[in-house]
């Protein structure tokens, strides 16, 4: 299974800015290349990002054990 390499601040903004991206091209305020916010909508669900991953990059931080 894939790690996770994205933490809860970029995964939060990703989904609302996608849902942000696809309500506007619903309403038509932005053309159809706003439907990109699918693919951030779908890589903060899952807190993993492709690109990331490419650049051996991660905003993840495991919660600490006390």
């Amino acid at each position: 299974m894939l790690s996770k390499n994205m933490g809860g601040i970029d995964r939060l903004s990703r989904v609302g800015l996608g849902a942000a991206l696809v309500a506007s091209a619903i309403l038509g305020a932005l053309g159809s290349w706003a439907y990109i916010g699918v693919l951030a909508m779908a890589t903060g669900a899952l807190g993993r990002c492709p690109l990331y991953a490419m650049f051996n990059y991660s905003t993840f931080r495991p919660p600490s054990r006390n």
